[in-house]
């Protein structure tokens, strides 16, 4: 059972933390509704040691993070924090169960990253069906089919920029029934090697146990000539060695991410002089650097914070216990 304060009887600390700092527009942005609130907003930006973290946290209520890393030995030095809301929606970077373990609620903000990721999708699959602007002659997207494995926020947004461009979009979800992802505007697919059929396959999956590593050999030799996977999710969905084996025996692969492998060296030597056109690789993660999602992200995360002490509301709970 969770206890949240009843009302605010006096002002609470929500720390701000971001090894990656918001645009300063999107910390005004928090820090006002949390003013509004009577709350206070303690920052520690662009920070280099996880020990910086340990120290900033031990007197806040709330946390507000974006990829920083929550684990046991922050949580564990907190001794009032109740609530931490990641600005995003991953949160495999939270230690779920050190976070149940103390009561701490743990939030995410869904949905106000997803247009930043779906414009960043669509960005580098221009770049890479143009070959990189280098005046020669490439391919369009009009008439091509999109698979999307997962069909969520970030993946409506996908459809809608997909359905201008003229594409035919599939998906497969496990966790919906095909009438949702119909009414979301996909086609629905019974599995994952269906998806791989596709001209382009997209993929918007966390990383579980049983996802990671999911995305290997087999499915990539499957895809049409020319085939495209795009990852704006997580690098440990994919079998990195299967990836590698998959592009040395297929030179009309491509793989476009923002999410950069841990064998990126591996996987362009074996696209050999092709490896500019073949791997695009962003130099960060960049899905959800964009003004709007960082303003979209920090005030739903603020205002989730705010309802949690003040009205009990535990928003997008993803520990629950």
């Amino acid at each position: 059972v969770v206890h949240p304060p009843q009302a605010a009887a006096m002002s609470k600390t929500v720390l701000l933390a971001t090894e990656k700092a918001f645009a300063a527009s999107a910390v005004d942005a928090i820090a006002d509704v949390l003013s509004k609130a009577g709350y206070t907003l303690k920052k520690l930006e662009n920070y280099k040691e996880s020990s910086e973290l340990v120290a900033a946290v031990a007197d806040a209520d709330a946390m507000i993070i974006r990829s920083d890393l929550a684990t046991k030995e922050v949580i564990d030095a907190a001794a009032k924090l109740k609530v931490i809301t990641r600005a995003g929606a991953g949160f495999d970077n939270i230690d779920l169960e050190a976070a149940k373990a103390k009561e701490v609620v743990v939030q995410n903000t869904p949905g106000a990253n997803a247009n930043a990721v779906a414009e960043l999708v669509f960005g580098m699959m221009v770049t890479v069906v143009r070959n990189n602007f280098d005046g020669s002659s490439g391919t369009e997207l009009k008439g091509k089919t999109l698979a999307l494995h997962g069909c969520g926020n970030v993946s409506v947004n996908v459809i809608r920029v997909a359905k201008g461009f003229g594409m035919r979009c599939i998906s497969y979800d496990p966790f919906l029934k095909p009438e949702q992802i119909t009414e979301r505007g996909a086609e629905p697919v019974d599995s994952v090697a269906a998806l791989f059929k596709a001209d382009f396959v997209t993929l918007h999956i966390p990383a579980t146990p049983e996802t990671k590593g999911s995305i290997n050999k087999e499915l990539l030799l499957s895809m049409p000539k020319g085939g495209t996977l795009i990852n704006t999710a997580r690098k440990e969905v994919i079998d990195e060695a299967g990836m590698v084996e998959a592009f040395t025996e297929r030179p009309d692969l491509r793989y476009i991410a923002d999410v950069k492998p841990d064998n990126l060296d591996t996987l362009r030597a074996a696209c050999g002089d092709k490896a500019d056109k073949r791997v695009m690789v962003t130099v960060k993660k960049m899905g959800a650097q964009t003004l709007e999602a960082n303003n979209n992200a920090g005030i739903q995360a603020a205002e989730q914070i705010v309802a949690f002490f003040e009205k009990g509301e535990k928003g997008p709970w993803v520990n629950r216990w």
